[in-house]
């Protein structure tokens, strides 16, 4: 016997794979249940929400948003089921049509797709689709925020797309080889050993991005290069995507040093997080400068992004949330 306080809708999956729609051990599945207070399974070619209406009515626009996305074969994970209803809740009408990327007010375009591993990097927030937006039409784009919201990632992957469309000859990847707790002298090997250590996020989003045998061709050719920002010193980077990253630990001379390489036909993305500075107290951090003194230039854009844009595990953002509402005593 049906309970008479109960509704059920079903969403038609159709065309949706269904693994990536429900995840490993229907995980996502449970995580829209848990978020609603809804009962969700997979019957037949539907998607079946039930439970008292007002729940189900919440439950199913972004019940339809993980449906659209397993159609896209894009990826869906718990953290993406919380994402897209915390949009959902917050849209106020403007959302794209369903072939929107997965989320509420993220357009179909901020998508790159990446063929030589035969994957599509997503824009998985209105921020980071917006950031996406300032890179291809902007020459100079400082991407400011806090850790996990895809500045460096998103960059890597315009830069790779970018030299894939032969828009650009050579991808140039830098970051300060700032110390952070333990002296450069003290670490074993030769300078490209003890610098090395500071580049690996880079390498790490290159080889998700890239097959293992191109890059390493790419940076033997120096196609790609990835370098400490010292090195940048005297140089002109024409026909280059640029990226500095962890640029807040760049001293005021060294980011514009750095922004003065600019060449023709070459763009540069500057990322940073204004909190987690580890210059010596008496220097001054470049992102912090150019912050006050290049905003409102031409071909400048800056991109601020929240803890609303965070898409590692939700429990950073709840860690960057805590320590912003940390004050000393």
């Amino acid at each position: 016997m049906t309970d008479p306080g109960v509704t059920t809708r079903r969403i038609s999956t159709e065309g949706a794979d269904l693994l990536t729609l429900a995840g490993v051990n229907d995980v996502n599945l449970v995580e829209l249940s848990r978020l609603f207070g809804v009962r969700v399974a997979l019957r037949g070619e539907a998607l079946a929400i039930s439970g008292p209406e007002e729940l189900v009515e919440r439950a199913a626009p972004v019940g339809q948003r993980m449906v659209d996305v397993a159609r896209q074969r894009l990826t869906l994970s718990a953290d993406d089921v919380l994402r897209l209803s915390e949009l959902e809740i917050e849209d106020t009408g403007a959302a794209e049509a369903p072939d929107a990327g997965g989320a509420p007010g993220v357009p179909a375009t901020a998508r790159i797709a990446l063929p030589g591993v035969r994957r599509i990097v997503q824009a998985k927030t209105p921020g980071q689709a917006e950031y996406l937006a300032k890179i291809a039409e902007q020459d100079i784009v400082i991407g400011i925020g806090p850790a996990g919201t895809g500045k460096t990632y998103l960059a890597v992957a315009a830069a790779v797309d970018a030299l894939t469309r032969k828009r650009v000859r050579r991808i140039v990847l830098a970051r300060p080889a700032v110390e952070a707790g333990e002296s450069l002298g003290f670490l074993p090997g030769d300078m490209q050993a003890k610098v090395d250590p500071y580049l690996r996020p880079l390498y790490d989003a290159l080889d998700e991005m890239m097959p293992f045998e191109r890059v390493q061709k790419a940076l033997e050719t120096r196609v790609i290069e990835i370098a400490p920002l010292a090195f940048m010193r005297g140089r002109t980077l024409a026909d280059a995507f640029v990226i500095l990253d962890e640029a807040q630990n760049a001293t005021s001379m060294q980011m514009k040093m750095f922004l003065t390489r600019l060449g023709v036909n070459s763009k540069v993305v500057v990322t940073g997080d204004k909190t987690q500075v580890d210059l010596p107290k008496r220097e001054e951090s470049g992102l912090l400068q150019v912050e006050r003194i290049l905003t409102g230039i031409e071909g400048i854009a800056f991109h601020y992004f929240t803890e609303a844009d965070v898409v590692r595990h939700r429990l950073v953002r709840q860690i960057i949330r805590a320590y912003a509402s940390d004050t000393p005593d």
